[in-house]
Formats: structure tokens, C-alpha cells, sequence
């Protein structure tokens, strides 16, 4: 897992955290309106956890075709890698470079 996305899960399960922290403070107070607000959150705590691991299982399967994919064809792979770098190398040169013509 890259670092961007190790963050991204540290803040999720973090935020999770808080949420039942809360839940479990208010487990005492009665209210009408604090019980609803309970519910919504547990609703919503639940579906968090279900879109995580649809992301993540849609994240794993990507990652098993690539590697099929490189795998299968991996001279193809090196070319596309290649002409990709040479593409985004061209385009910074030119931008660092046009920008010192005007």
C-alpha cells in the first residue's frame, strides 16, 4: 500500500473510531432527537464500512490484472512504461523550458 493511501485508511478507521466513541457516550442520554441522531450514525458507520471494502476489493482485482497483464505481455509493458516517461519527460521539458522564452 502506497503512503497516500495508508493515510487515506488511518483517517477512515480514525474517523470510525470517533463515531462509535460517541455512540458509546451517548449510549445514556435519552432524547428522541439523540437516538435518531444515533441511528444515522450507526447507518451510516455501516455503509462506510461496506463502500470500503467494495473499494478495496475492486482495488485488489485491478491490481491481479495488472500483474496478469504485465505478466502476459511484459515487452509490451516495458514499451508503454517507456513511452509514458518519454511522454511526461517531453512535457516537463517544455514546460520548463517554454516558460523561460516569454
Amino acid at each position: 500500500m502506497n503512503k497516500n493511501t495508508q493515510a487515506i485508511s488511518n483517517d477512515v478507521s480514525a474517523l470510525a473510531e470517533d463515531a462509535r466513541a460517541l455512540l458509546t457516550a451517548t449510549a445514556d442520554v435519552a432524547g428522541e432527537k439523540v437516538t435518531e441522531a444515533r441511528q444515522h450514525l450507526t447507518a451510516a458507520l455501516e455503509r462506510g464500512r461496506e463502500m470500503y471494502g467494495r473499494v478495496r476489493e475492486k482495488a485488489v482485482e485491478g491490481v491481479r490484472a495488472t500483474d496478469e497483464a504485465v505478466h502476459e505481455h511484459p515487452y509490451q509493458a516495458i514499451a508503454i512504461g517507456v513511452g509514458v516517461g518519454a511522454m511526461l519527460g517531453y512535457l516537463v521539458a517544455r514546460r520548463c523550458c517554454g516558460s523561460r522564452d516569454q
